[in-house]
């Protein structure tokens, strides 16, 4: 988080003093619109301008992300021409002169492998072509080089020098945290295999044994569970998608619950209260499905009588709530804080931990799981579900295969 903020920082530098620059530029009596002097005028255009060229760059320094953003790019610096580059070749130009292409490319060598900006006179045969000087800032990310942003203008110029080097270090900023997206990304990806890993081989088996069992005294009873199991595991090992509906993952738990009580039989009773409403609310996939798993081991674990699950799902405004609760053997509350603190390994494998990580990465940390148990005394999961959250969208459905 502190890497965060400091990229933030630097960030707003660029920013302010490419508007104060460009406040002197472009300073005029007439009305500014009630947004005050020229100069607070020009560093609200300049931060406009930012806020339009940030989005493309988030998705890091490709070809698309560079021709959508030199445009925003080369109207922060008031210059000719603006090109955006890796370590090879030119992604994108906007402005005059693109006919210097193959000459910044030569030059740049140098640039790249220092990590430091330079200017330099530009060789052109064009007589009316107005752009004589390039102004070269290297685009550092993690000590590395990933290219260059080049301003062309008719002359030399020390403060775009020096407003080209702030701004290639806001779009630095920009670049570095699409890596940091990207990263999100790939850990998600990699809990979401390591919850897949830990659904139980044991459940598995035995659920194969029980569709065995009813395949020649009730093979309609065997068939109907053969699909119930096929609906589980096909939802369970999707590739598409870091998030679901409410609804798809109530019906992968229903899948599982079918299962569960085709082996168990009277012994396990299930109650489901849901809102109607609710059901549309986006959540991170496979988050609720190992909470039930958890309640279905402990509620059976140790006990001969019935175990009963409650699963219910309320509208709370700009929440959704889920709670989930078995009435089993329960658990010490320092081994369930050691649990999801990492400092011990739960047995049989189930993903407390792993859904109370995910749930405060997506959310925040206020939207961690709300764990209630104690020894005999069953247990309470509570998971809060913001219905709203940007960057959260459920995958599209998967077509039945």
């Amino acid at each position: 988080m502190s890497g965060f903020l400091a990229g933030l920082l630097v960030a707003a530098l660029p920013l302010l003093a490419a508007g104060f620059w460009l406040g002197r530029r472009t300073a005029r009596p007439e009305s500014l619109g009630g947004l005050g002097t020229p100069v607070e005028h020009a560093t609200f255009q300049t931060l406009h301008t930012a806020s339009l060229a940030a989005p493309a760059l988030r998705a890091g320094l490709t070809e698309d992300s560079a021709r959508k953003s030199a445009r925003r790019l080369r109207s922060l610096l008031g210059t000719d021409a603006l090109c955006l580059t890796d370590e090879k070749n030119v992604l994108a130009w906007d402005g005059v002169g693109a006919h210097h292409r193959a000459e910044i490319m030569e030059r740049l060598s140098g640039a790249l492998e220092t990590g430091r900006g330079e200017a330099f006179r530009l060789v052109c045969e064009v007589p009316d072509c107005p752009v004589r000087w390039a102004v070269v800032a290297p685009l550092t990310v993690d000590e590395r080089v990933h290219g260059a942003l080049v301003a062309c203008a008719p002359r030399e110029s020390a403060v775009l020098v020096r407003a080209a080097a702030e701004v290639a270090r806001w779009v630095a900023v920009q670049l570095e945290l699409a890596d940091l997206d990207d990263s999100r990304t790939r850990l998600i990806e990699a809990e979401i295999k390591v919850l897949r890993a830990q659904i139980s081989p044991h459940f598995i088996f035995n659920s194969l044994a029980v569709i065995a069992s009813f395949v020649r005294t009730d093979p309609e009873r065997a068939r109907e569970l053969l699909l119930e199991f096929a609906d589980f595991t096909r939802y369970s090992f999707r590739r598409r998608g870091d998030f679901t509906t409410l609804a798809d993952e109530l019906h992968a738990i229903d899948h599982y619950l079918a299962l569960v009580r085709a082996r168990f039989g009277d012994r396990l009773a299930v109650t489901l209260q849901i809102a109607p409403e609710v059901l549309p609310v986006t959540l991170p996939f496979l988050c609720l499905q190992p909470l039930v798993e958890n309640a279905v081991k402990h509620g059976l674990e140790g006990k001969s009588d019935k175990c009963h699950i409650r699963i219910t799902a309320q509208d709370t405004g700009a929440e959704a709530t889920v709670v989930i609760e078995d009435d089993g053997a329960g658990m010490d509350p320092d081994l369930l804080r050691r649990i999801l603190a990492g400092e011990v390994s739960p047995s049989g494998g189930i993903g407390l931990s792993n859904v109370d990580d995910r749930l405060r990465q997506v959310y925040g940390d206020d939207y961690g799981l709300v764990i209630e148990t104690a020894v005999g005394a069953g247990m309470k999961i509570t998971a809060r579900l913001p219905k709203y959250q940007p960057g959260v969208h459920p995958a599209a459905r998967l077509a039945p295969q």
